[in-house]
């Protein structure tokens, strides 16, 4: 998710992540006041740095989605959004929000779920270590490196793959029977 001229902050390979927490960490998101569990790092789907948000693409039954929409209104960066706020089930703790409507510039947060990372702690499971979650960074490596890491895997096998056919062809091959 890389846009220019909104909210969303480019993503970059420098991840910066404190206590020794990198990306590819395992770990369980937590209410703050309660302890229960929000979600987890499997569905992260990138953060809004300037508003503090993680974005995750679903959360535990602990998060409930209130039936009231608000409107935002004509100020601030969600401007001319309207959302549900989320709450810990535990404590009714303001967790998040939810986008339901929002303009083209801000479209990709739609029906994403936002926690608000000052109101969360992640438990990383490697290290055992329980943090704030705006200590950490979200920041995810842009899609086009993956693809072009499975790209270059996939050449690297086919021309293995091909050396082998053409040594077979050629009848270059013995086998032990052969000998």
């Amino acid at each position: 998710m890389e846009f220019e001229e909104s909210i969303l902050v480019q993503l970059t390979d420098d991840m910066q992540l404190s206590v020794e927490a990198e990306a590819k960490d395992l770990m369980t998101f937590h209410c703050q006041r309660c302890n229960r569990v929000l979600g987890d790092s499997l569905s992260v789907c990138g953060e809004l740095k300037s508003l503090d948000f993680l974005m995750c693409l679903k959360v535990t039954d602990d998060v409930i989605v209130t039936d009231e929409m608000e409107y935002s209104g004509h100020k601030g960066k969600l401007a001319h959004c309207i959302y549900s706020a989320l709450k810990c089930r535990g404590c009714c703790s303001a967790v998040g929000k939810v986008v339901h409507s929002a303009p083209l510039q801000l479209a990709v947060i739609r029906s994403v779920f936002l926690l608000f990372k000052a109101n969360i702690n992640c438990y990383i499971l490697n290290c055992g270590l329980m943090v704030t979650a705006s200590s950490l960074s979200f920041d995810l490596k842009p899609l086009q490196e993956d693809m072009n890491e499975v790209k270059q895997t996939f050449e690297e096998q086919f021309d293995k793959m091909s050396q082998i056919k053409s040594r077979l062809s050629d009848g270059s091959t013995t086998t032990e029977m052969d000998k």
